[in-house]
């Protein structure tokens, strides 16, 4: 990987940030290598390889913005749960390395899109009101499915399916399946349940009420308004991860979500990485 222009992708605005962008400089200059430093506020093309320092937030958006020029994205952790990340600033050193010496492998994860809006992980609807549940119409491929008096309605790939959705009461999805979720958030009604359909079905979301403003979001970063219908579908573009080789999607579940242990032992039980 000597010959690839590699970039450092930053929030300055994450605590540690600086002083963990600096050692990842030393670890590639250790090695003969160079990177461009660039904050997350002014990304720009032109490399082959991406290091991101943050947290999910700051993924997702490097993500999002490299999905159309494909090179694999590494995420490096100082948030708190960091999903999508693969390495931390107490273990930098060794997982940059595992880089180098390609020990690593790429997934490409589907991606929503809406309006000329990407997201990774997630698509929320919700009405403009805060406070106020709302009036949605669900129609796949045009064809009208069901409505919900809810707080919102989320659409999530299988890479989000452990965000915002999974904390609403849908499913976990792996990343490896082909398919979207919809999660009503908070439905006043006892029939309305998550929903899982393949991810080349085009989804439309009506608001009922025509005098009603409605609020979109895309991975809880970028935000617009519509007032009558909205349309979602699978992005032609694709994310690509960088995943250290030794890593997979149930030991980061087991890890990171503390899967299936007792929360009585989550502190006290030991279990492996």
């Amino acid at each position: 990987m000597d010959n690839l222009r590699y970039a450092i992708c930053y929030n300055k605005e994450i605590e540690n940030s600086l002083t963990v962008k600096d050692k990842l400089l030393t670890v590639l200059q250790e090695k003969n290598l160079t990177a461009d430093v660039i904050d997350i506020d002014n990304l720009k093309n032109g490399y082959d390889f991406v290091f991101v320092i943050g947290g999910d937030g700051t993924i997702l958006k490097t993500a999002r913005f490299y999905a159309k020029a494909h090179p694999p994205v590494f995420g490096i952790n100082l948030g708190r749960l960091g999903f999508l990340s693969q390495a931390s600033k107490e273990d930098l050193k060794k997982s940059v390395e595992k880089i180098l010496n390609n020990e690593f492998h790429t997934e490409e994860r589907i991606m929503l899109e809406s309006n000329n809006y990407l997201a990774l992980n997630d698509i929320v609807i919700k009405g403009a009101l805060a406070g106020r549940t709302s009036s949605f119409s669900l129609k796949i491929n045009g064809k009208p499915l069901c409505d919900y008096l809810a707080d919102g309605i989320i659409i999530a790939t299988p890479t989000g399916s452990t965000a915002y959705g999974l904390s609403a009461g849908g499913p976990v999805v792996s990343p490896h399946l082909n398919a979207f979720v919809i999660v009503p958030i908070c439905p006043h009604t006892l029939t309305a349940r998550p929903l899982v359909i393949p991810d080349d079905e085009k989804i439309t979301i009506c608001g009922t009420d025509p005098n009603s403003k409605y609020l979109f979001s895309a991975d809880g970063q970028e935000f617009s308004e519509f007032k009558n219908e909205i349309e979602i579908k699978k992005s032609n573009y694709r994310a690509k991860l960088a995943l250290l080789d030794d890593s997979d999607f149930y030991s980061i579940l087991k890890n990171k979500l503390h899967w299936g242990i007792s929360p009585a032992c989550i502190e006290n039980c030991s279990y492996s990485k």
